[in-house]
């Protein structure tokens, strides 16, 4: 028996750094042994390319695994010189390092990383380059010591169960993680990782009568890849796909090719809307392995509404293998997939269409994000893209062509403040309030001057609204008088006008130079000091807002008939939080005291 060695590595820190810091997860280190055996099967197959090429799973007592490939093997001085230092490729042979591009494993730790897992490890091995050479026994401890010893072909063949060249690696479980090393547990996994593996990839089952058979985990070929009899099957097979990988169904399905990094794959669109800020992740292959189920990084940011499943063979793996490593191969790759997504999107949106209508219901987010960086796509998005409007849901086209022009507001709030009146008015205004539409309408008015797109003012909407004859406003002029003070004290002017709806009693109008005013005065009222006397300076008293008054309102006019000041005084500020309120407008802590103050006056005045 060999005399034991130490690895040329602090074991228990390798491990601990696998553990917490480089892999997400334990599991992955039947990854590991799934891309060794890989990589072991295409060094072989540059010799012998017509070489068996299987890789066997199976279970052992008490909860361990063997894992047997039919690769090219090691002979004693490749696994004295490989197998026990860190960083160096069990791969690497000196005649094969121009062929390095056609492995997975990257990094030489794939066999220490099943250290996460197991107490013990044991590999048999026997060399196809070498014939003639000891098949190798190789035995490492979770304590950091190993041995490694030549033996006989017989014992090979009694251990292994034939004497073919290639490798099997035994693992013997750690206590706390057995569960990792249960045939149903590596089935799951292996099933995960390696599904699309290039070679015949199957685990041992036993039957209830115990008769042992192999059941096959790998695929022929990816299933965007594979030929089908019709398009239609094409598609029904890509759905059930994504339904057993993903998670959902898809509205649509979008091919993906980017030959110079040799991928393929599909894009998915989501069934329903979703965050532009969330994640934007994707199933990603290398080499037919998994990397990863949430690969950030592979599309542009604006392609939110897509979920991708892609196999590829030049883009680089980060040490992990859990994403990709951010260089300019993956950005042009980047690039080049979001025009697919971008060229599917046009062509979809050109023609109207039962998908045409459901995608723009849905991921209206998606074009509108794409609209503000693309001229096609706007020009494309201003025909088909709905917009809530005061005339009802209508496309930037449509509007313009009703109005003769483009009026929006650039917050929501400002557009439910003057929506109500407006629209008994008949006049439209586009609500740019809601996420990307301030910004497309700001766009539109740089890119489509003639038609007079613009901000909605203030006076915008007083022009609609119905003067005072001048008998009224006389009779008038003792209210307006008395709530001029009480409305300075809220920052508004108080005027009389007859609109509709006849039950709004009153209307708060602004626009954002009024508000930038105000704002301007808050801050240096919070100031003060040199400070204060500078934004004093810059501010204009006269810009305020516009507290009007409904006379057409039952309420309004019993107000303005009062002869009692403090009811004047209580009616206006409680009209001027109410309009604030039905504008979506929180009230700050000095309105709402005022709008207390005002309802306790009213209140006791109506108690006698």
């Amino acid at each position: 028996m060999a005399s034991p060695q130490a690895f040329q590595v602090d074991l228990h820190g390798v491990v601990d750094l696998f553990a917490h810091h480089l892999y997400s997860s334990p599991r992955v280190y039947l990854r590991e042994l799934l891309q060794n055996a890989v990589d072991a099967i295409t060094a072989r197959r540059l010799d012998e390319p017509a070489c068996p090429a299987t890789v066997r799973l199976s279970g052992l007592e008490p909860d361990g695994l063997a894992v047997r490939d039919t690769g090219i093997g090691l002979a004693a001085d490749e696994a004295t010189d490989l197998l026990a230092t860190i960083g160096r490729s069990s791969k690497r042979l000196d005649d094969l390092e121009a062929a390095r591009g056609d492995y997975l494993g990257q990094f030489g730790i794939g066999l220490l990383s099943a250290f996460m897992v197991a107490e013990r490890i044991e590999l048999w091995s026997r060399s196809a380059r070498d014939p003639e050479a000891p098949p190798i026994r190789w035995v490492g401890l979770a304590d950091g010591t190993y041995t490694l010893e030549k033996v006989d072909l017989a014992d090979y063949v009694a251990a292994v169960g034939d004497d073919g060249p290639g490798s099997v690696v035994w693992l013997r479980p750690r206590l706390d993680q057995a569960h990792w090393l249960s045939l149903e547990t590596v089935r799951a996994l292996a099933a995960d990782f390696g599904s699309l593996l290039p070679f015949d990839v199957a685990i041992q089952v036993r039957l209830p009568d115990g008769e042992a058979l192999w059941s096959r985990l790998t695929v022929p070929e990816p299933p965007w890849e594979a030929a089908y009899p019709s398009a239609a099957d094409r598609e029904d097979a890509l759905t059930t796909y994504c339904a057993r990988t993903l998670g959902f169904r898809p509205l649509a399905s979008i091919p993906l090719s980017v030959p110079v990094v040799g991928l393929t794959g599909v894009a998915y669109v989501l069934p329903a809307a979703i965050s532009p800020l969330a994640a934007n992740t994707h199933r990603v292959y290398l080499k037919r392995m998994l990397v990863g189920v949430q690969v950030p990084g592979l599309l542009p940011p604006w392609a939110f509404f897509v979920r991708c499943v892609v196999n590829a063979s030049a883009l680089r793996p980060t040490a992990s293998r859990e994403a990709l490593y951010e260089d300019d191969v993956l950005l042009a790759t980047r690039e080049a997939l979001g025009g697919i997504v971008r060229d599917w999107v046009m062509r979809l949106l050109a023609e109207d269409s039962p998908l045409r209508r459901a995608f723009v219901q849905t991921h209206h987010l998606a074009i509108r994000s794409l609209a503000l960086q693309d001229d096609d796509m706007f020009d494309l998005a201003a025909s088909v893209l709905p917009y809530e409007t005061t005339l009802g849901p209508m496309t930037l086209d449509e509007f313009h062509a009703d109005q003769g022009c483009v009026r929006y507001t650039a917050t929501l709030e400002d557009f439910r403040r003057v929506a109500p009146v407006a629209r008994a008015q008949g006049l439209g205004i586009v609500n740019g309030g809601y996420v990307y539409d301030a910004d497309l309408l700001a766009r539109l008015e740089r890119r489509r001057p003639s038609w007079q797109v613009r901000p909605l003012v203030a006076t915008d909407v007083e022009a609609t609204l119905a003067e005072l004859t001048p008998s009224e406003e006389l009779a008038c002029l003792d209210f307006l008088l008395a709530t001029r003070e009480p409305a300075e004290d809220v920052g508004c002017e108080v005027c009389l006008r007859k609109f509709s709806p006849e039950i709004l009693p009153a209307l708060l109008l602004t626009d954002p130079e009024i508000e930038h005013q105000r704002a301007l005065r808050r801050t240096r009222d919070e100031v003060g000091g040199v400070w204060g006397g500078l934004l004093d300076e810059l501010a204009e008293p006269s810009a305020q807002r516009k507290l009007v008054l409904n006379c057409d309102n039952s309420t309004v006019r019993a107000l303005v008939s009062s002869e009692v000041d403090e009811v004047r005084t209580a009616g206006v500020r409680s009209l001027y939080a109410m309009a604030q309120l039905m504008a979506g407008e929180p009230l700050r802590p000095r309105e709402a005291d005022l709008m207390n103050d005002a309802l306790g006056t009213l209140l006791r005045r109506a108690a006698g």
